[in-house]
């Protein structure tokens, strides 16, 4: 048996309602994939699929339907609360640790959506356009992190196609990359709905399809096998790959029989780990002083009346909409857990907003002014309703409604210590931001959220959230915003790998809140910073010297100075989560390897490292930088360079050997410029543009007088090593035609 998670176990009441979203039985509600990533521990994501896989087991489940690995690439899409992140690398380090948990309770994973599934918009049938060097780099690491480290059973291919030809039908995805390249020994399933071609599918390496299709696509593989369209064998292999899923289902079944039931106990246990994991997904991203006070808002103090605004205090937000939704084995109300925390605190509540509609209500608003105004402190519960987000659509906009917004900015003028604690999935505008001094981004915290709210208000943990994604000013500023959703057919990666930070980051645009943002309690000090000599090992030194305990996520970026081909202003390549006592510190050691400084060839198809000097940088976020350092790294072992006719002129003087017969064809083209004055504009402009001359050109600008066709073979072939360059002279590079 297989079901949706990924971060709780939805298995249906009965095989009557299949389709249902909302009769399923009752299991525990992680956070979603949006809040567990904002975490940065890769333990916690072990600790959550273990649970997911004892909850499995309990179920009779052998594989549940997650993590989705898919890449944040656009504000909008309606799923990126079930996504981890807008950077590769962060992604795949998650998906690979939610993935071993599950695997350590014996069940399957199933990673998903491969790949390029980043809009919800025509997502069955749109087109997504992506050179290949977009794809190793951004759209594919954490599969192929998830796929290599973690060994998933099962692959689940999106709905969308890639480059024209739908992924669950994709021989060079599913057979050549995936299971020739990256190892994979699994199965590969369809998304439900996605095989759009049975038989074709089965040839591209598609195993199973889902959810089923009651014989008719088993009748066109029959005909296809005696028709001769389906060889046998391509068929043999994926009945064998599907029987080898359900031995290792079974084995594996047979080896868990002692965790097969939950007690009480283990489901208490699995909501407080729910709530461990809630509070660390919370990022808090403002925390301002407020006049007459010498300290900033948060944490609260325990003495004061509060009020409790907006109807997610009652009704929250606690997870995404679609497959994923789960029915929760409780729900923690925020205002009995703030109570509980502190009982001399006197709470009163008003919901300030309807739960339908977006038009403000001054009915409700007044009402919540009331009691805020004569409170000490107001916590503002907003954020975006599940009308707003969900799987099936994309966002319109990244607005919250209006009477959340209005809301917000009512009561901050009758209360300035006012918080709000927002519950969404995906970036959000913020036009009320510098009303109010402290914020709370809670995300989708599932079942524990209210309880983690509590803590994390009252300062029974330090937040230590971090943004998995940027949270820009404006939807415009998005470097995918001219290329989302695409039109009815095609969706064109046109930023390529400028996605999020990166994308931000290269055009130095100021954003809301940059990637790996999140304020503490508490303060850390970075120093000491050693990078070993070939900088494959690099460390520096974490203290808490403030006053409370707290962690800190230590992140390191990689900027490359002096590339030939276009870069990221940097890029994320290492991160640790350290927990610290006052005035504790600890040497955190970061271990790169050739891929952290390397890009994707566009001509050699390979990871490739340049000779060159790259500069570490080690902060508390994207745009906070605490310490830098230089390293020199050498060259790959030397990947020839291809030579043709449409070699640059300046390419092929700057080779060693053939270069100095090709510099009096470079002078005689240079001297149809006329006189110039050395070292001027005029000359840099003349120089380039002989230098720029395509070596086809050389023969036709010359009418052959320079360089004939037989005459440009030889200077290619010796470029290529092909002839030695003593056959070629001075006369063989168009001396003997004259200048």
């Amino acid at each position: 048996m297989m079901t949706d998670g990924p971060h709780g176990v939805r298995k249906v009441s009965s095989s009557n309602t299949e389709m249902s979203l909302t009769d399923t039985e009752r299991a525990t509600c992680f956070p979603s994939a949006v809040g567990l990533a904002a975490t940065w521990n890769r333990d916690l994501l072990r600790d959550v699929g273990v649970a997911l896989g004892r909850e499995a087991r309990a179920a009779g489940v052998s594989i549940l339907l997650g993590p989705g690995a898919n890449i944040k690439r656009h504000p909008l899409c309606g799923r990126n609360f079930e996504y981890f992140s807008e950077d590769p690398f962060l992604s795949g380090e998650m998906a690979r640790y939610h993935i071993l948990g599950m695997a350590d309770a014996g069940v399957g994973a199933s990673l998903k959506h491969f790949v390029a599934n980043n809009q919800e918009s025509r997502r069955m049938t749109i087109d997504a356009i992506v050179d290949e060097r977009t794809l190793r780099e951004i759209y594919l690491p954490a599969f192929e992190t998830a796929v290599k480290d973690a060994r998933p059973w099962t692959i689940m291919a999106s709905y969308n196609r890639l480059n024209g030809t739908y992924c669950s039908e994709h021989p060079w995805l599913l057979t050549e990359l995936l299971r020739d390249e990256w190892g994979f020994d699994g199965v590969v399933i369809t998304d439900w709905g996605a095989c759009n071609d049975r038989v074709a599918g089965i040839r591209a390496g598609q195993d199973l399809e889902m959810p089923g299709n009651g014989g008719i696509n088993d009748e066109r593989i029959v005909s296809a096998v005696a028709t001769g369209e389906l060889a046998e064998s391509d068929l043999d292999r994926t009945v064998l790959r599907v029987l080898k899923l359900v031995k290792r289902a079974e084995t594996t079944r047979r080896a868990h029989d002692a965790s097969t039931t939950l007690a009480g106990d283990n489901i208490a246990a699995h909501h407080a780990l729910a709530r461990r994991a809630a509070t660390e997904a919370c990022v808090l991203l403002k925390n301002d002083t407020v006049r007459g006070d010498s300290t900033p808002l948060l944490p609260l103090a325990a003495d004061k009346r509060i009020a409790v605004v907006g109807a997610f205090a009652e009704k929250p937000r606690f997870q995404g909409g679609g497959s994923s939704q789960i029915n929760p084995t409780r729900k923690d109300d925020v205002r009995e857990e703030i109570r509980r925390l502190s009982p001399g605190v006197k709470v009163e509540y008003a919901p300030g907003y309807s739960s339908r509609g977006d038009a403000p209500d001054e009915s409700l608003i007044s009402t919540a002014e009331s009691i805020a105004a004569r409170s000490d402190v107001a916590i503002v519960f907003a954020g975006l309703p599940d009308s707003f987000e969900s799987e099936g659509f994309d966002r319109d906009h990244m607005k919250m409604p209006q009477s959340h917004v209005t809301l917000i900015e009512r009561i901050a003028v009758v209360q300035p210590r006012t918080v709000v604690v927002l519950s969404n999935g995906s970036p959000i505008e913020m036009p009320w931001i510098d009303t109010v001094p402290a914020v709370v981004e809670s995300y989708l915290g599932g079942q524990a959220w209210g309880g983690a709210i509590a803590d994390i208000l009252f300062g029974q943990t330090s937040p230590s959230g971090k943004l998995a994604e940027t949270f820009p000013l404006r939807l415009e500023d998005t470097s995918s915003f001219f290329h989302f959703p695409g039109d009815k057919t095609q969706v064109r990666y046109g930023e390529s790998i400028f996605v999020g930070y990166r994308g931000f980051d290269i055009r130095k645009m100021d954003v809301r809140f940059p990637f790996g943002h999140g304020l503490s309690y508490t303060i850390f000090e970075y120093s000491h910073l050693k990078v070993s000599g070939d900088g494959a090992e690099v460390s520096c030194t974490i203290a808490n010297v403030g006053d409370r305990a707290g962690a800190e996520v230590v992140q390191l970026y990689i900027h490359d100075q002096s590339a030939s081909v276009s870069r990221p202003e940097q890029e994320l390549k290492g991160f640790e989560k350290v927990s610290l006592e006052p005035g504790e510190q600890r040497i955190v050691t970061f271990r790169l390897d050739h891929r952290s400084y390397a890009f994707w060839h566009p001509v050699h198809h390979c990871w490739v490292v340049e000779a060159g000097e790259f500069e570490i940088r080690v902060g508390s976020s994207s745009r906070d930088i605490h310490l830098r350092s230089a390293v020199t790294r050498t060259a790959d072992p030397e990947i020839p360079t291809v030579y043709d006719e449409n070699t640059m002129l300046g390419d092929a003087l700057a080779h060693l050997e053939v270069g100095p017969y090709l510099e009096p064809i470079y002078d005689a083209l240079l001297s149809n410029f006329g006189e110039y004055e050395p070292g001027s504009a005029e000359e840099h402009m003349f120089r380039s543009m002989v230098w720029e001359i395509p070596l086809r050109d050389v023969v036709a600008f010359s009418s052959g007088r320079l360089l004939s066709t037989a005459e440009l073979n030889a200077i290619i072939e010796a470029l290529n090593g092909l002839r030695s360059v003593d056959d070629l002279s001075t006369k063989a590079v168009g001396t003997s035609h004259g200048q």
